[in-house]
C-alpha cells in the first residue's frame, strides 16, 4: 500500500462514507487535533515517570483512534464499520482520576504549568485536549457528533490535569501555585 494517493492534491480529503471535503473543514480540524493529542499522549507514555501507566496511556491512545474514526465519518453514514466509545471508557478515566486524587494533596489554588519537563508535556497534552474538545463542540453546532465523543474529551482533559499533578509529586518537582498580583 502506498502512503501517497495524490487524491488530496487539490485540497480535499475523503471522509469515511465517501464524501470529499476541504482539508480546512472543521471536521478535519477536529480529528486532526485529536491526532495531535494522540501524539502528545505517546510522548507522555514515553516518559520514565509514566512507566507504570504505559498500558493505560496506550488504551487512551486506542480510544483516541476510535474517537478520530467517529469524527472522520460522514454524517448519516451509520453503516460505516468502526469501533465505538462506551460509557465504560469514561468510567475508566474517572476511576484513574479517583485513584490519583487519593495520593494528592487537595487542590487549593490554580496551578501553573511547569516544574519538570515531563509535567510540561502533560500540560501541553491537556491544552491540546481542550482545543480538540472546543473544535468538536463547534463541529457539533453544525453537524451531529456522538455525545460520548465530547464527554470523553472533557473527561480526558481532567485526567491529564490530575496526571500532571501526580507526575509532579512522583518526580519530587515543585507544584507551582498561581498567586494573583495584589492590588
Amino acid at each position: 500500500m502506498k502512503i501517497y494517493t495524490k487524491t488530496g492534491d487539490s485540497g480535499t480529503t475523503s471522509l469515511l462514507g465517501g464524501a470529499r471535503v476541504s482539508k480546512a473543514h472543521i471536521r478535519i480540524e477536529a480529528y486532526g487535533t485529536v491526532d495531535e493529542l494522540n501524539s502528545y499522549i505517546g510522548l507522555l507514555r514515553d516518559q520514565p515517570v509514566n512507566q507504570s501507566r504505559k498500558d493505560f496511556l496506550k488504551e487512551i491512545q486506542d480510544r483516541l483512534f476510535t474517537l478520530g474514526a467517529e469524527l472522520a465519518t460522514e454524517p448519516g453514514k451509520d453503516k460505516v464499520v468502526k469501533p465505538d466509545l462506551y460509557d465504560a471508557d469514561i468510567e475508566s478515566l474517572e476511576k484513574a482520576m479517583d485513584s490519583m486524587d487519593e495520593k494528592l494533596e487537595p487542590l487549593k489554588s490554580f496551578v501553573l504549568p511547569g516544574g519538570h519537563q515531563s509535567v510540561s508535556f502533560c500540560h501541553i497534552a491537556r491544552c491540546v485536549c481542550r482545543r480538540a474538545e472546543r473544535i468538536t463542540i463547534a463541529l457539533n453546532d453544525d453537524e451531529p457528533v456522538a455525545p460520548l465523543t465530547i464527554k470523553y474529551l472533557n473527561r480526558l482533559s481532567d485526567y491529564l490535569f490530575t496526571l500532571g499533578r501526580l507526575m509532579t509529586a512522583e518526580l519530587g518537582a515543585e507544584e507551582i501555585k498561581w498567586e494573583p498580583r495584589k492590588r
